[in-house]
């Protein structure tokens, strides 16, 4: 099958958006099938404000059009609801094609963070988005039940799943600073929660790896912490390695591929109990959730490595491309 991705999320970014696309890209071509992706690196861009290293695709519906067309897809997937999103929305309705969506991202609780924008308002307008989709692709079930509440039809699991290869147990020698280490990864912005992190008074170390909008201004304010920036492939898998604790200050994260690869790493999860970090981490004994960020940390570091690595090591990306693939429909019906 040739099978097309259009997405606003794309390389040069580093988030669990892009990890999960072009690694299930990678499966489902090992798979035999015939993976593309169309993202803003292919347009002209601009920044997206507030997030400069964010670039968003200007006017694209009369190039994807003709990327589209060259491609000559058997199914398509669109992965976002930038404006690459919505024009590749628009282009298959106009031509009567089947396609599916998935919802990554909590972007009204993050609009709210930044602007006066009504919750209720972003998902009437998400909602809409979404309604035209043969399926919408979801990690967790309690993503479903959220989005199910809120109108959403046609929702399809999507779980995701860690490279055991490259994250995996490794020497801690690689970080020199006092331990215990704590160490968060993702992006540094508001929406992310990362002060919940930083403000925590704990033993030893904490580091941060990730960019963003809050990078410059954070290390300001917190001088003790270690920022260590954007981080990628064996690098960053050696930081998750090095540490003894992940925490995952996020409250609105709807998956949070960074706790697979910690556990992958052999480090146990410290999270507050929302959605996520739940559906994760919930009724296993690899982590700990409480209001009580400290409190998490603390026992968490008690947890065994071992049994974080036994956790990861039964979610395989082959698995999560399979139920990816059986959501999918062809774009055009016979």
């Amino acid at each position: 099958m040739r099978i097309l991705f259009i997405t606003d999320a794309w390389h040069p970014q580093i988030n669990g958006v892009v990890r999960t696309l072009s690694t299930t890209g990678r499966e489902l071509e090992k798979m035999g099938h015939t993976v593309a992706f169309i993202g803003p690196d292919q347009f002209a861009t601009m920044a997206l404000p507030g997030y400069k290293e964010i670039r968003i695709a200007l006017m694209p519906r009369r190039k994807l059009e003709r990327l589209i067309a060259e491609f000559q897809p058997q199914a398509i997937h669109i992965a976002t609801e930038g404006p690459l999103g919505w024009a590749g929305r628009a282009i298959c309705r106009r031509k009567a094609y089947m396609f599916t969506t998935s919802y990554h991202t909590c972007f009204p609780e993050y609009l709210s963070e930044r602007l006066p924008i009504p919750q209720w308002l972003s998902y009437a307008v998400l909602r809409r988005f979404h309604s035209a989709s043969s399926a919408v692709m979801v990690a967790t079930p309690t993503l479903a039940r959220m989005l199910t509440e809120r109108g959403f039809k046609n929702l399809k699991r999507w779980t995701r799943g860690v490279d055991t290869d490259l994250f995996r147990p490794r020497s801690k020698d690689f970080l020199d600073a006092p331990r215990p280490i704590s160490i968060c990864v993702g992006r540094v912005s508001v929406e992310k929660n990362i002060e919940a992190f930083l403000s925590l008074d704990l033993p030893g170390t904490k580091y941060v790896v990730g960019g963003g909008p809050m990078l410059a201004s954070l290390k300001r304010r917190y001088p003790e912490v270690r920022f260590a920036g954007p981080r990628d492939g064996e690098e960053l898998a050696s930081y998750f390695a090095a540490a003894d604790v992940f925490v995952f200050p996020s409250r609105t994260d709807t998956f949070g591929l960074v706790m697979l690869e910690a556990l992958a790493s052999g480090i146990p999860v410290a999270a507050f109990p929302v959605q996520g970090p739940l559906d994760v981490i919930g009724g296993h004994d690899i982590g700990v959730l409480d209001d009580d960020l400290g409190s998490a940390v603390g026992r968490a570091l008690k947890i065994d490595p071992a049994r974080c690595r036994d956790f990861a090591l039964e979610h395989s990306w082959q698995a999560a491309a399979s139920q990816f693939l059986n959501n999918v429909q062809p774009c055009a019906q016979d």
